[in-house]
């Protein structure tokens, strides 16, 4: 019994560390170091190329259920995250680099998994799990299409926020806080005031974008749209997204800013921050010159600005079934961000589950069958849901979770309440 995962991201990884502790031998496909997709910069496994966040941590918030149904489960991805976690109030977020070179070393020293370097173009005989994510390349994408002739790939546009260093922030613009006083202080706000944000939004709605390459539909994941986009929906949106000032008083006068921009660590030391929420593909010149109108970012240094990538997903609905196999050849199933899924702990999650559910089948085990009533089953199950017309990427969230079936009071206790039951569905199946 051996299982051949295509892909070291996020889903491959977790897939691979799924199949492996349950005794499944897996070799690992991972084109890096011979050629990098047009987002990645490192060699190593389960890079994060957008944002540092995994989001909420919570169990009143969705994503904070699933990483805690995934940390029950074994989940490689959530042991690692665990262990590089930085401070970011009420959120995981982690040092990116010490993050990938976790898993990549998990990954690499477990002896049931052999890594071979090389891009696959074509998908191998056998049981074969794909996780090539978003960016998956036009050759192995291709191959995809005779699999399913009769059927389309789907495909959007993902966007990332500049970095900048810590010591070019003017901090005498700024100030340390997380919203509500929410766990420790460890936010960079910068405030603006009515007149300093209108001519930060009149010059952003007219800035110049960079070209988009290789592709003409222009539609964007609504959960990473780039600011300028946002902005153009009207005035205030931004203040209303990722600006809001709510929760935010200035120290200096104790009121609430008109706007404020947030920075939040990239790694552990504390030297590099990211700009939260200013996901762009604004050209690199005119970021500069733009965000630099936010006073605390007037001397800016940026190591990294933002982009804008393509992004692939299968028409899962139509393709797959709860497992993510494929319904037509169910000897190759996919995880990841390709099933449709959005974001790195709904990424890991569908690795987790097509691992999991793998290795049972292999094992001769009957299947887990991950319920609606959990977030890990309930995700699954809205990717592989046969009544979507419209099927577009989406985040874990609690109106995919199967209602409690009674009225509780207040929105908080009511997603505490499904938790908890998801939480005993969980520890029951295990």
């Amino acid at each position: 019994m051996d299982v051949k995962v295509i892909g070291a991201g996020l889903a491959g990884c977790e897939a691979a560390w799924q199949l492996a502790e349950r005794g499944i031998a897996v070799e690992l496909f991972e084109m890096k170091p011979h050629r990098l997709s047009p987002a990645h910069v490192s060699n190593d496994f389960a890079e994060l190329v957008c944002s540092n966040s995994f989001r909420s941590d919570e169990l009143s918030n969705a994503v904070g259920l699933l990483k805690e149904e995934m940390r029950r489960l074994n989940s490689l991805v959530m042991q690692c995250a665990d262990e590089t976690r930085i401070p970011a109030g009420g959120a995981l977020a982690v040092d990116r680099n010490r993050f990938a070179q976790l898993v990549t070393s998990k990954i690499r020293s477990h002896p049931l998994i052999t890594v071979t370097e090389k891009e696959i173009t074509e998908i191998p005989a056998g049981r074969v799990i794909i996780a090539t994510g978003p960016l998956t390349s036009d050759s192995l994408a291709d191959k995809f299409l005779e699999l399913v002739p009769d059927r389309k790939m789907l495909s959007f546009f993902d966007a990332a926020a500049p970095i900048v260093t810590y010591e070019s922030v003017d901090m005498e613009n700024a100030y340390l806080a997380s919203r509500y006083g929410k766990g420790s202080a460890d936010y960079i706000n910068c405030p603006m005031t009515r007149e300093e944000y209108l001519q930060f939004y009149t010059e952003l709605i007219s800035a110049e974008e960079a070209q988009l390459k290789d592709f003409e539909d222009k539609k964007v994941f609504e959960g990473c749209m780039p600011i300028e986009v946002m902005a153009r929906r009207g005035e205030d949106t931004m203040r209303y997204g990722p600006l809001k000032p709510v929760g935010l008083p200035d120290p200096k006068t104790g009121k609430e800013p008109y706007a404020v921009v947030q920075l939040r660590k990239d790694n552990a030391e504390g030297t590099l921050y990211n700009i939260v929420g200013f996901q762009t593909h604004l050209k690199f010149p005119e970021q500069k010159r733009v965000f630099a109108m936010i006073p605390a970012l007037q001397n800016a240094e940026f190591v990294r600005y933002g982009v804008m990538h393509r992004n692939t997903f299968l028409n899962s609905p139509v393709l797959l079934d709860r497992y993510n196999r494929l319904k037509s050849n169910p000897s190759v199933s996919f995880a990841g961000q390709i099933t449709g899924v959005e974001g790195y702990v709904e990424s890991a999650s569908s690795g987790l589950l097509t691992g999991i559910e793998t290795a049972r089948e292999l094992l001769g085990l009957p299947p887990m069958d991950f319920s609606d009533d959990t977030a890990i089953g309930a995700l699954a199950l809205y990717t592989s849901g046969g009544s979507v017309s419209d099927f577009q990427p989406m985040n874990v969230n609690f109106g995919i979770i199967k209602p409690l079936g009674e009225k509780i009071k207040g929105k908080r206790n009511k997603n505490m309440a499904i938790s908890e039951r998801a939480l005993k569905v969980i520890e029951k199946l295990l």
